[in-house]
């Protein structure tokens, strides 16, 4: 994630929010993403797509929700988001 910023610092910050966020949020459900992150997107195979910094940017997670976790599964522009399948990542 940080070369990532590094590369876009006007991601920056919000990623910051979302890694503090995620670390200390307890996920037993896709509503519990929800809940905190309104413009979340469910697609299958229990992955989520999340809007950063507005819809410049995508954050595609894997919700783990019996061990409570969430796995980074892909972070990019919204036209790389565009290139990738969602559902299989």
């Amino acid at each position: 994630m940080i070369a990532f910023w590094e590369k876009h610092p006007d991601a920056r910050a919000r990623l910051q929010t979302w890694y503090h966020d995620i670390g200390y949020a307890e996920r037993k459900s896709p509503a519990d993403i929800k809940a905190v992150y309104r413009n979340a997107s469910f697609v299958a195979n229990n992955r989520v797509v999340l809007n950063i910094r507005g819809y410049h940017y995508r954050l595609l997670v894997l919700g783990e929700y019996v061990n409570k976790r969430v796995r980074i599964r892909f972070f990019g522009t919204h036209e790389e988001y565009d290139t990738v399948d969602a559902s299989k990542i």
